[in-house]
């Protein structure tokens, strides 16, 4: 992305939501949200596992709150999805894209150049997007989207506007995004340790603002489920006074 594209991005969330609580970024994705007030948006990523569907849903519900859900088009395959994502509609969350085939879009070290074409990018996400809408949601709802594996470049930012798209991210600080690991994997982090680094990030730095991210599921592999600890999750940071909302609330 061109760097006046940049500038005027920030310069428009700025003016959105006030100069001092601007939101902040990463690669021109945003990655966390305004400060001012204690709310997060609590984001759900999926390819098609869903074991923690229900205890998630249940949960959000139990607590009244509202959450946001970025789902692959591989995950439309599946009619036990299918229920899972129109409950989610239902109890009014947020349903955005994640990629059609999940694609990765930049190496993972060294210069993050481009490995895909403008046109299979737009032809992807346009197909992730007509299978959510088959569902009832209107496209001008669709707003902000997550890209696969939670790795771009400003490229693709770029690319993402073009679409009429916002690309955001997690929030660094916590482990919450590798609750995917599996057992035997050599960068495995137990559920403990991730469930730790959030409450040790709310207690040094606080949450506000924070996009939280945790898988819908992530099959056989991984024994140890973080969505066995979303309760307990959810009843300390309700204690603490935070509100869980959608991203298109936090950031909009």
């Amino acid at each position: 992305m061109k760097p006046l594209v940049v500038a005027l991005w920030v310069f428009g969330c700025s003016l959105a939501i006030g100069a001092t609580n601007q939101c902040e970024f990463r690669d021109g994705g945003i990655v966390r949200g305004p400060k001012d007030q204690k709310k997060i948006a609590l984001e759900f990523t999926s390819g098609g596992f869903v074991e923690g569907g229900q205890i998630i849903l249940d949960q959000l519900a139990k607590h009244r709150a509202k959450a946001s859900f970025f789902f692959t088009g591989d995950y439309f395959t599946n009619a036990e999805n299918i229920v899972l994502a129109k409950r989610i509609i239902k109890e009014g969350h947020y349903l955005g894209p994640h990629s059609d085939t999940h694609p990765l879009y930049c190496p993972w070290s060294g210069p993050k150049t481009t490995l895909v074409t403008r046109e299979f990018f737009a032809k992807d996400i346009e197909n992730n997007l007509k299978k959510i809408e088959r569902l009832g949601v209107k496209r001008k709802q669709m707003k902000y989207w997550i890209p696969p594996f939670e790795h771009y470049n400003n490229e693709i930012v770029g690319w993402s506007r073009e679409l009429g798209l916002t690309l955001i991210n997690f929030s660094p600080g916590t482990r919450s995004n590798a609750d995917y690991t599996e057992d035997d994997a050599k960068n495995f982090v137990p559920s403990k340790v991730i469930y730790d680094s959030i409450i040790k990030q709310e207690q040094s730095d606080g949450l506000n603002g924070f996009l939280l991210l945790l898988h819908f599921g992530v099959g056989p592999r991984r024994t140890d489920k973080m969505h066995d600890r979303f309760g307990e999750l959810m009843d300390y940071l309700d204690q603490r006074g935070y509100q869980f909302v959608r991203v298109d609330e936090l950031l909009r």
